[in-house]
C-alpha cells in the first residue's frame, strides 16, 4: 500500500483517528490522552500526539505523548495505556500508530524496498470495569548489540537536516541488513516467549489468537520457533505488507470487523523491531 503523494501521514492518522472516535461514539474533546506511537513521526517538535490532537480537538487539553518502540509502538502504547487506565489517571484515552514507509526507503535496497506499506489505525481505550478483562501481561526486552542492523541514521541530532547538502543521502533513508536482522530475532525469540509463557502461566495452548507484527515472508518461521501452531496466528504479510508501527493494529481491527476476536477472547500481541526489541503483550 502506497499513499498518494498529495496525503500526508498527518492526514492518515489523523483520519483514523476520527473513525476511531466515531465508533466510540465520542469526540476528541471528550479525550484525556492521546498518545502517539509512529516509528517514525511527522515532525522531530512537538510530538506527533500533539500535531493529532490539533486536527481533533484543536480547543481540547488531553495530554499528548508519544512513545517509541519502532514497529511494536502501539503495543508498548497500549501497555502504558492500560496502566493509566488501571490507576485512574485518565479515562479515556486514544492511541494512535502510523507510518508513511514508502517515503524513507532506499530504492537501491531491494530486500527492504519491496516490504513495506503505508497504513495508520487508531483505538480508544477505557477501563472496562471487569476485572477479568484487559491486558493479562506485558513483556519487552532490547538487545542493543543488534541497535545497527536496522535503521535510519539521518534527520536529529546525529545527522541534522543541515548537514543533508554535504552527507551520504543514503544515511537519511531506511538501512536495514535483513540477513543480519532474520538471524538475530531467530536467535532472541524463542527464549523471550519462553520467559513469556513462564511469566504469565500461560501457554500457546491458552491463546484463542496470536497477532504478530507482520514483518518480512520469515514470519511462519518465526512462530513455528516460538511454538505457535498454523491456524494459531495470522499471516496476510503477502497481502498488507510489513505496515510498520500500525501492522499489528491493523491486522487486530480486521479481526474485530471478522469476528475472528471476541469478547472474552485471549490475545496475544507481539512483534520484533529495530533495537533490537521485543515485544508480547496478553489481552482478554
Amino acid at each position: 500500500y502506497r499513499i498518494p503523494e498529495n496525503l500526508s501521514q498527518l492526514d492518515m492518522l489523523t483520519a483514523a483517528a476520527n473513525l476511531a472516535l466515531d465508533r466510540a461514539g465520542i469526540t476528541g474533546e471528550d479525550l484525556d490522552c492521546i498518545i502517539g506511537a509512529s516509528a517514525a513521526g511527522i515532525q522531530p517538535i512537538p510530538c506527533t500526539a500533539a500535531l493529532v490532537a490539533e486536527q481533533i480537538a484543536p480547543e481540547g487539553t488531553a495530554a499528548a505523548l508519544d512513545v517509541n518502540s519502532t514497529c511494536t509502538s502501539m503495543i508498548t502504547a497500549f501497555d502504558i495505556a492500560s496502566r493509566y487506565l488501571a490507576d485512574g489517571t485518565y479515562k479515556t484515552i486514544l492511541v494512535t500508530a502510523g507510518d508513511v514507509g514508502s517515503r524513507f526507503l532506499n530504492p537501491e535496497q531491494k530486500e527492504s524496498y519491496s516490504l513495506f506499506s503505508d497504513a495508520a489505525v487508531a483505538f480508544v481505550l477505557t477501563a472496562s470495569g471487569n476485572p477479568d478483562q484487559g491486558v493479562v501481561a506485558s513483556r519487552q526486552r532490547t538487545w542493543p548489540k543488534h541497535a545497527h542492523e536496522t535503521e535510519i541514521r539521518g534527520g536529529l541530532s546525529r545527522l541534522p537536516a543541515q548537514m543533508y547538502a554535504d552527507a551520504d543521502p543514503a544515511d537519511f533513508l531506511f538501512d536495514m541488513n535483513g540477513r543480519a536482522a532474520l538471524r538475530s530475532m531467530l536467535k532472541v525469540l524463542p527464549q523471550f516467549f519462553t520467559d513469556f509463557f513462564a511469566q504469565t502461566g500461560l501457554s500457546p495452548a491458552d491463546f484463542d489468537l496470536v497477532i504478530p507484527h507482520q514483518a518480512s515472508p520469515a514470519l511462519k518461521l518465526a512462530m513455528s520457533k516460538i511454538g505457535i501452531p498454523e491456524g494459531k496466528y495470522i499471516d496476510w504479510f503477502q497481502d498488507i505488507g510489513n505496515m510498520v508501527s500500525s501492522s499489528v493494529g491493523y491486522v487486530l481491527v480486521k479481526s474485530l470487523e471478522q469476528g475472528r476476536v471476541k469478547e472474552g477472547d485471549l490475545v496475544v500481541l507481539c512483534g520484533t523491531a529495530a533495537g533490537l526489541t521485543a515485544n508480547a503483550l496478553a489481552l482478554r
